[in-house]
């Protein structure tokens, strides 16, 4: 299969009808569309640690969620940091497909991928007027937010949440893997009794526990990065013959 077959192909999965008008996803590069792919790298960041894993490792495509290409570039030389990545993809002869907000709002994507490990039952589609499916809203054993708590950190693995924690009980359960912040009224709307996502501003924890809702923040990472697996699968099936890697981007140390 070649860079243009695929990208075909997981165009089709991750169509780009679903992505917010904001956002630069898709194609990012590409020194080559015909050359035969042997070997991918998945990354939720194109990091340049993760260009140079991908060249170490002599891959032929890196397929990312957040997008390599994010803002426009003036000029393509090393003295910018994108630019240098994009640059020395195309002198490895890699090729870069980035799926963003389009992964979070497809089925089996980052949402569903993150309501599937907290064990999450009769999900459904939840945002708010521009992306009114990007999160999923389901419903756990009833427990107490200390309970689910320990439970959120145990299966993505983060080692510290924040939350805000209200005495009541939790059934009803919201996410949006990543960033957010701008989820909370639509959570609450929907009937949540705790709202989960990776990245929250302190203002917006002070105005969920003003709203009487109780959130739990868990991290960008975390909460993103079980999504590979999913595209692995998705991968495997459409290109069956080639290699996949898998990079874990986060620069964060946790102490």
């Amino acid at each position: 299969m070649t860079v243009k077959d695929l990208y075909q192909v997981l165009d089709n999965r991750i169509p780009a009808s679903l992505s917010c008008a904001w956002d630069n996803d898709g194609l990012m590069c590409s020194p080559n569309l015909s050359a035969p792919i042997n070997r991918i790298l998945l990354t939720l960041d194109v990091s340049e640690a993760a260009v140079d894993y991908a060249v170490a490792n002599g891959c032929d495509l890196i397929i990312s969620h957040h997008p390599m290409i994010f803002r426009p570039l003036s000029a393509v030389t090393e003295d910018n940091f994108t630019a240098r990545k994009v640059l020395k993809c195309v002198q490895n002869g890699i090729s870069v497909f980035s799926f963003h907000t389009r992964l979070d709002i497809v089925e089996g994507g980052v949402n569903d991928r993150l309501a599937e490990l907290l064990g999450l039952a009769d999900t459904e589609p939840f945002g708010d007027e521009e992306t009114p499916t990007i999160g999923r809203i389901g419903y756990v054993d009833a427990t107490t937010m200390e309970a689910f708590a320990e439970l959120v950190k145990a299966r993505i693995g983060v080692p510290a949440l924040q939350t805000v924690e209200l005495g009541r009980e939790v059934r009803r359960v919201a996410l949006v893997g990543g960033d957010g912040k701008d989820f909370i009224k639509p959570a609450m709307r929907a009937g949540a009794d705790v709202y989960l996502t990776g990245t929250l501003s302190y203002n917006s924890m002070v105005d969920a526990a003003d709203l009487g809702l109780q959130v739990i923040e868990a991290g960008h990472f975390f909460t993103e990065d079980p999504v590979l697996e999913a595209l692995a699968q998705m991968v495997k099936v459409d290109c069956p013959e080639a290699e996949i890697l898998t990079y874990h981007s986060d620069p964060v140390t946790y102490r």
